[in-house]
């Protein structure tokens, strides 16, 4: 088994190394023989010292130049090698536990992909909440967070990769394609939930209530004007960190 961790970064140069540092730890507590990986850091057209830290790290470093999330991560995948990819966030951290749940289910051989419950420390109330009723969301449609989505190198070719019309949740939009690559093949697409993928809360302090309810409203509201311009999605593209 052969997997390709891929991780779109735009001026991450305060997490990057935390990420890159979770996800070589993990990789050390799940090694085995037969099972191989190589880490890919996509610089989205970064500003700051991300590229540099990625490299000193060990990491291979993509340039995309276009800033959108979905851009970033295709470009990763294209260079990757990896039978299997794992998408993960460049402000999150990759844990033993659940890359072992990542694993088993590569190897038990029932399953397209998956993607995560996320876990974030020190929210205001009101974040909380929508974190809460986001993973009842997550697990009840399978559809994965943006943070981790993991699935099999074919099928991810086989879909046309992240929509790269839209410039949020087109996560979304490729946990419904794989679902329906692999349930005609009689392979699932799950959520797992034991060990939650920690990612940073940092949106939920950077930004008030007002201002996330806001834009969550927006984009229901206006699904297909909101989520193909980037102007209209601050929360994602206005650069704060």
């Amino acid at each position: 088994m052969h997997l390709s961790i891929i991780i779109p970064a735009f001026n991450e140069e305060r997490l990057i190394e935390h990420c890159l540092q979770s996800i070589s730890a993990s990789l050390a507590a799940n090694d085995k023989p037969g099972f191989t990986s190589e880490i890919i850091v996509v610089d989205n057209n970064s500003t700051d010292n991300t590229a540099n830290l990625a490299r000193q790290a060990g990491a291979q470093v993509v340039f995309e130049p276009v800033n959108q999330i979905g851009r970033a991560r295709n470009a990763g995948a294209a260079g990757a090698t990896g039978d299997w990819l794992l998408f993960v966030d460049a402000d999150s951290m990759l844990n033993p536990g659940l890359l072992a749940d990542i694993l088993h289910l590569i190897e038990d051989g029932k399953s397209v992909g998956c993607g995560s419950i996320v876990r974030m420390r020190e929210l205001p109330w009101w974040a909380h909440r929508m974190l809460q009723l986001w993973t009842r969301i997550s697990v009840l449609f399978r559809w994965a967070a943006g943070a981790l989505v993991v699935c099999r190198s074919d099928a991810f070719h086989d879909v046309g990769g992240f929509n790269q019309e839209l410039y949020a949740a087109d996560e979304i939009g490729l946990s419904q394609q794989l679902k329906k690559w692999g349930r005609r093949r009689d392979l699932q697409f799950i959520i797992l939930t034991r060990h939650p993928l920690e990612t940073s809360s940092r949106k939920a302090k950077l930004y008030s209530g007002r201002e996330m309810v806001s834009q969550i409203l927006h984009i229901i509201l206006h699904p297909r004007q909101s989520l193909q311009d980037r102007k209209q999605l601050p929360i994602w593209y206005d650069g704060r960190r």
